[in-house]
């Protein structure tokens, strides 16, 4: 096993997208912190744990450790943080991933939902990126990928603590991306796309996602975020304008997986 092997840390990382970039960064050389909040211990209702997704960054060969994470609670990220530096010495890479769009009309929903929205897609990355990035910082760079919405400038979207919230994440990034000026960077993807994931399908019940997009697009994304330089920092960009450049392959359809089913 290749010692001294770049961290990265994702969120959200028991099924989807989160998943898929845990695979993904192993295979292009990095040791994985997978995080959400689905263990083995303590499953949910939809498929998919964090333990099985540092099982599959080991079969790539990386370590690879599993931690049940709610974002929302500041002590356990620090926590987090800790462990990572006391299990691996480093940080390289932070995914901010987890997210939730809360469904149905605001003002018909409770203001607890929507402070539910709040905590997960604003407060947790803000946490992770306070216990992380000043230790990134410290031993001389580290990277930060916040993953947004095109609901964050489509208010027709409907769920309007989705695209506030998204929105708030692209300012926090091009914010600390002025901070962090030269010791850490933090870039944004806003996807404009149709991706799948397990959680976004069950959303959507009965409805045809065949021709949604793999997710392995936004492991082209990252991985490319993650070999820029420091001043490549304070971007908000599409799949589009990636894919425009190269960088993101051309539309990959997920039912052309030989394991989607």
């Amino acid at each position: 096993m290749v010692k001294d092997r770049p961290v990265a840390v994702i969120t959200g990382a028991s099924r989807g997208i989160g998943k898929q970039l845990a695979v993904d960064l192993a295979i292009a050389g990095y040791d994985i912190v997978a995080c959400a909040r689905s263990s083995s211990e303590s499953p949910t209702k939809l498929p998919g744990t964090v333990d099985e997704t540092a099982d599959a960054a080991r079969r790539e060969g990386a370590r690879a450790l599993a931690v049940a994470l709610d974002v929302r609670d500041e002590d356990a990220v620090a926590d987090l943080a800790a462990k990572v530096y006391s299990e691996f010495g480093r940080c390289d890479l932070l995914v901010n991933n987890a997210a939730i769009a809360v469904p149905g009309p605001t003002l018909e929903n409770s203001t607890k939902r929507w402070r539910l929205a709040v905590d997960i897609n604003i407060n947790g990355p803000l946490y992770l990126i306070w216990h992380l990035c000043t230790r990134m910082a410290e031993k001389g760079e580290g990277r930060v990928v916040n993953i947004s919405s095109s609901a964050s400038v489509h208010p027709q979207f409907g769920r309007i603590s989705y695209t506030v919230t998204k929105r708030a994440l692209e300012a926090m990034t091009e914010g600390f991306a002025y901070e962090q000026d030269g010791r850490v960077s933090h870039n944004c993807i806003r996807l404009e796309l149709s991706v799948w994931s397990e959680g976004y399908a069950h959303t959507l019940g009965d409805q045809d996602f065949s021709d949604f997009e793999d997710p392995i697009i936004l492991s082209d994304a990252v991985l490319w975020m993650a070999k820029q330089p420091l001043s490549y920092t304070g971007e908000v960009v599409t799949i589009e304008q990636l894919r425009e450049k190269g960088i993101v392959r051309p539309k990959t359809r997920i039912a052309d997986r030989d394991d989607w089913n």
